[in-house]
């Protein structure tokens, strides 16, 4: 059963347990990735659809480090959703 939210664009929130060295950066395209002082890594980003974000869960595990969390979390405010073509063409502030 489908509620109708399964395929919205959202901003997601990662956390594995280690520190992702810069170069895995890359591979989480268009995520930032923060360090923190407890000895994890948040990957935050936009993320489309249910399938981006089990792509992302697949690169999570390729690097390895353990899983701690996967939230949807509010989109900052100078983030435009990631569906909206306006925002590539700078026109949503």
């Amino acid at each position: 059963m489908s509620s109708g939210h399964d395929h919205e664009p959202g901003f997601y929130e990662i956390r594995v347990r280690g520190h992702l060295e810069s170069r895995w950066a890359a591979w989480f395209d268009g995520m930032t990735l923060t360090r923190g002082s407890d000895g994890t890594t948040d990957i935050r980003g936009p993320v489309v659809d249910q399938a981006a974000l089990h792509g992302l869960l697949h690169t999570v595990r390729d690097t390895g480090l353990p899983l701690v969390s996967v939230s949807r979390v509010e989109r900052p405010r100078a983030e435009p959703p990631p569906s909206d073509p306006r925002s590539a063409r700078g026109e949503v502030r």
